[in-house]
């Protein structure tokens, strides 16, 4: 049985990524960027006054008053400065006038009958209050990398680097299935032996806040004609398929067996791990990745959090990212020989440490005890009584 390590690896090298697009600008929030971007010109393409005031060119120290010879404003071709007595009322974002080389903040002059008079405790700098060319990026210099995931500083990077259209990776296509004859949808009549269809509401909410919506959501009853019928059809229109239920060793578990007689290659069938043993990885011929996840809910949610988010991350083309590393805020015992999944609330130390509060669940179908939990922290495999203090990836739900 593999690893969580193990496991990761398999999924990876089956990944496909999903192939890119050209995008308008405005809807690319949040999509993932698969070129790298250059700026267009220098950043900034100009000295640019930085502070609302008066901008002159420094010469006699002694010079105190300037006769005021215009109104630079951002957005105007620059004035040029004739004489050192001289100067132009400036303003934040403006091009810095011809000549000069000195601004002085407004909050330093009095400016009345066409003079600026310095205030007496002014001492002014050359270049200070100017943010000058070239200083944040040079022409042609690269700004962002393939695989970046383009939130608002990105997206206003690329608007300055003049882009319109980028390429980024299409939006995947991502079902959602649940099995079982005794899932029933919340808000219907419900028999005292039947459940309520609970961890679909689960994985949709997890995908959409990873960024990754799901765009079907099916519900199958445990029936192999039925389910050889929608795992075909949805092998068939999605990238990826998030299986709940059907993947264990019982009479009515369809789904491996399916999956292998739609042609899905299995990857690997149990990892050795607490909760979320069971799960199943494939893929099929076309590169659709099929992750068919234990029913018991919180294993559905920690494989979600564990393979599947980071999965869809390369499905998309995005950077490998760190996984966070936390400090358990109390020792742990866990006596099987397995990689521990532990429900924690995060907190903080005096230092500002991130430390996890153990919060086990009685279970692995105790979904409510994880309620007010932050998400859970892998803990090496047992058995062990893992320390205070032990430092071990978390992983949000």
């Amino acid at each position: 049985m593999l690893t969580p390590a193990e496991a990761d690896a398999a999924i990876a090298a089956a990944i496909v990524p999903v192939s890119p697009e050209l995008v308008p600008l405005a809807a690319c929030a949040g999509r993932i960027l698969r070129q790298p971007l250059f700026a267009e010109r220098d950043a900034p393409p100009f000295d640019r006054v930085a502070m609302d005031g008066i901008a002159f060119r420094a010469g006699d120290p002694g010079r105190r008053r300037f006769r005021v010879a215009g109104v630079q404003a951002a957005g105007m071709p620059p004035l040029a400065l004739e004489a050192d007595g001289d100067c132009f009322e400036v303003m934040t974002g403006a091009i810095l006038p011809t000549g000069c080389d000195t601004v002085v903040p407004i909050e330093q002059l009095r400016v009345a009958d066409g003079e600026a008079e310095l205030a007496p405790a002014c001492r002014p700098e050359p270049w200070r209050h100017v943010h000058r060319r070239g200083t944040d990026a040079k022409a042609g210099e690269r700004l962002l990398e393939a695989g970046t995931r383009l939130g608002p500083p990105e997206l206003a990077v690329a608007a300055s680097a003049g882009e319109a259209r980028i390429s980024a990776s299409r939006a995947p296509r991502i079902a959602v299935i649940t099995t079982g004859d005794e899932l029933v949808e919340p808000g219907e009549p419900i028999a005292g032996h039947q459940v309520r269809r609970s961890n679909a509401y689960g994985l949709a909410a997890a995908l959409t806040l990873a960024g990754y919506p799901p765009q079907a959501d099916l519900q199958l009853p445990d029936r192999e004609d039925a389910i050889a019928a929608a795992l075909g059809a949805a092998l068939e229109r999605n990238d990826a398929l998030v299986l709940s239920g059907g993947v264990s060793a019982g009479r009515f578990d369809h789904v491996p067996g399916v999956l292998a007689s739609l042609g899905v290659r299995e990857r690997f069938h149990g990892i050795a791990q607490r909760p979320g043993r069971p799960m199943w990885f494939g893929a099929s011929a076309a590169g659709t990745a099929v992750f068919a996840l234990p029913g018991n809910p919180v294993s559905v949610l920690v494989c979600l959090a564990r393979y599947v988010v980071p999965a869809l991350a390369r499905l998309v083309g995005a950077a490998r990212t760190a996984v966070p590393q936390v400090a358990l805020a109390q020792p742990y015992a866990f006596e099987k020989a397995l990689s521990c999944f532990l429900p924690v609330a995060l907190g903080y130390d005096h230092t500002g440490r991130a430390l996890a509060e153990p919060r086990p669940t009685d279970g692995s179908g105790d979904f409510i005890a994880l309620a007010g939990t932050d998400g859970f922290v892998e803990l090496p495999r047992g058995p062990a009584t893992h320390p205070a203090g032990l430092v071990v990836p978390f992983y949000r739900w």
